[in-house]
């Protein structure tokens, strides 16, 4: 039975923050979601055919399970049993979905969307009520996963259609990390000293972000820990240094970067990295009146806090929440408009 002909009743009254589905509380807290059907009338279906999970929750899931495939999918499932969602309990993070709209609750505020419609959730996992019956290829490097199920989007759930001539996997994986592009593209302005940590999706979808701002203007530095993700940015030519360190050794990051400034500090600093204890190298490495944009899901906010207080550090510090106005149509364009970004994205994505 599909989800489609499972919710043919539906339930009145539904928070439209999802409370009802997690005992009264929002669901990003909650410790299990209810992802039973019937749909309640404000609720929007989904038949999942792909989980893209967040890079943090799939190195950690990856690690512990050895890197064993069926380990993974194992781990995977035994999250969703327990949780009604795929929210990791190590890192406290999610992901997004594919799949097909199955159904449309008469309250659900979005009446353009129809079943059968192929949408990409642009809210977390982690939030998102989720019951799988299969899970098919993962692809570790991509955080991605093949599954079968259904998700349940609330009221104030966003979403986006999936776009003609981008290949579904590099879609998905665009949507995911889409907010921290289109944040930089807000923050980023001429003239400035940027420093972009990590050098993944997010964090190279970033620094383009900020090559853009920045024009021929400015200094534009990427920190990676790889060996073969220096290599690889190093070719794309889009920052002025590249610098091989790893940023859970906060001093020696510091002392690297004021050799690759000149001795000054940077007026913006963005850490995408999905590993532990990186945020005092970022926190050192933003001037006083400069912004630090965390949006790691690995950052430790009070590490963060504390650290920019016992540096002496008067910074901004921002989180990266996922979302700002018009980010999905931003980052899509970013893409169409850089063939660095599009080569990037190719070679993770080999098949689309």
């Amino acid at each position: 039975m599909s989800g489609a002909q499972a919710a043919r009743l539906f339930r009145a009254g539904g928070c439209r923050f999802g409370s009802h589905r997690a005992n009264g509380i929002l669901p990003q807290e909650a410790t299990q979601l209810d992802a039973g059907l019937p749909l309640w009338s404000n609720e929007l279906l989904v038949d999942v055919e792909m989980l893209n999970l967040d890079s943090s929750s799939m190195r950690q899931i990856a690690e512990s399970s050895g890197n064993d495939l069926q380990a993974i999918a194992d781990r995977v499932n035994e999250i969703v049993r327990a949780r009604g969602k795929m929210h990791n309990p190590v890192t406290g993070s999610g992901g997004v979905l594919v799949g097909r709209v199955a159904e449309v609750g008469p309250d659900f505020p979005d009446r353009t969307l129809t079943p059968g419609t192929r949408i990409c959730t642009l809210v977390s996992l982690s939030l998102t009520p989720l019951s799988l019956n299969a899970i098919g290829r993962i692809d570790v490097a991509a955080a991605q996963v093949e599954a079968r199920g259904h998700g349940i989007l609330f009221e104030t759930g966003l979403w986006a259609r999936m776009p003609e001539n981008v290949p579904d996997k590099i879609a998905t994986a665009l949507f995911d990390v889409a907010g921290a592009p289109a944040t930089v593209l807000k923050l980023a302005r001429p003239d400035q000293r940027i420093c972009v940590f990590g050098a993944g999706k997010a964090g190279t979808l970033c620094l383009f972000a900020a090559r853009e701002k920045l024009s021929g203007s400015g200094l534009l530095v990427a920190v990676e820990v790889s060996a073969e993700a220096v290599e690889q940015v190093s070719r794309l030519g889009v920052a002025d240094h590249v610098v091989h360190c790893d940023a859970r050794d906060a001093v020696t990051a510091y002392r690297m970067l004021q050799n690759v400034s000149g001795g000054d500090l940077f007026d913006l600093v963005i850490n995408t990295t999905n590993v532990e204890r990186t945020e005092g190298a970022a926190i050192l490495a933003t001037r006083d009146g400069g912004q630090l944009l965390l949006f790691s899901m690995a950052t430790s906010f009070t590490r963060a806090a504390l650290t920019a207080e016992g540096a002496g550090r008067d910074i901004t510090m921002i989180v990266g929440n996922g979302y700002t106005m018009g980010w999905t149509d931003s980052t899509l364009a970013l893409y169409r408009r850089h063939a660095g970004i599009r080569g990037f994205f190719e070679q993770r994505h080999p098949h689309g």
